[in-house]
């Protein structure tokens, strides 16, 4: 390459090498967060039997859309929850419907879940009762469920949770997030 080449793309160069620098913006307030899409790994247990599925969720105030696939990327289910209520698509094209996100969950597994509230709880948006050094959630209890804010995504003090677990009486549940996307 030519001196007059190298010359031009010095600049362009160090134009990226300076953003590639930046810190990155600060996220809303975690109670703030309204919307996000995620990607990550969710285990429930009741009992002795436990359910293992990958998921990739899209939340909205108004709507959530769920995908829920096994170990090879098969889909097990769909979820979405809109203004007419709840609805389960299983793999065998079976379909479940009802008001809302705790109502399906009892009549399908017949668990109590607190999928209405998860989206608040996932944010860390929740009235803690131990937070970590960097002021983040470590430990809540919201409707009977403890809820164990175990990993974050960095150290920063916005950072959102990357694993937690969530139990009540016999249930538990434990989510890995590998990937957040705040829009």
């Amino acid at each position: 390459m030519d001196i007059r080449r190298r010359l031009l793309l010095l600049p362009l160069a160090l134009l990226l090498s300076a953003c590639a620098g930046l810190p990155a913006p600060p996220r809303p307030d975690r109670a703030a967060i309204d919307s996000f899409n995620l990607e990550g790994r969710l285990s429930v247990r009741q009992g002795e039997r436990p359910y293992h599925a990958n998921v990739s969720w899209r939340h909205e105030p108004a709507r959530d859309e769920i995908l829920l696939t096994g170990p090879l990327g098969q889909g097990i289910a769909e979820l979405t929850r809109d203004a007419r209520g709840a609805r389960l698509l299983t793999a065998e094209r079976k379909e479940y419907l009802a008001p809302d996100w705790a109502a399906l969950a009892q009549e399908v597994l017949g668990l109590t879940l607190p999928l209405n509230e998860l989206p608040r709880w996932l944010a860390g948006g929740v009235e803690a009762r131990s937070r970590d050094n960097y002021q983040r959630p470590r430990r809540a209890l919201a409707d009977g469920w403890q809820i164990d804010y175990l990993d974050y995504e960095s150290d920063r003090e916005d950072a959102l949770p990357s694993l937690m677990e969530m139990s009540r009486d016999d249930i538990g549940l434990r989510l890995k997030i590998d990937q957040w996307q705040i829009p």
